[in-house]
């Protein structure tokens, strides 16, 4: 199985952005590493724009070529 090193989360908690955020949807996010020192991660979100969130608020996953080409096309 090829694992690519583009960067995706699940969200597992959007209660308090339930109109940016779908929970159990898979998420791309931007390295920010001055997001990171504050617990936050980059997300595109459902406006399609890139906002900081809670990092708790998202699992990391790997995902197949594949499935992260699909993904990237239909974004």
């Amino acid at each position: 199985m090829n694992i690519t090193t583009h960067c995706f989360v699940v969200c597992i908690d959007n209660k308090e952005y339930p109109a940016s955020l779908e929970q159990f949807k898979i998420y791309q996010i931007l390295e920010d590493e001055t997001a990171a020192e504050h617990n936050l991660i980059r997300v595109i979100d459902e406006s399609g724009e890139d906002y900081l969130y809670p990092a708790d608020y998202f699992i990391p996953i790997s995902l197949t070529e594949k499935i992260e080409q699909a993904i990237l096309q239909a974004a």
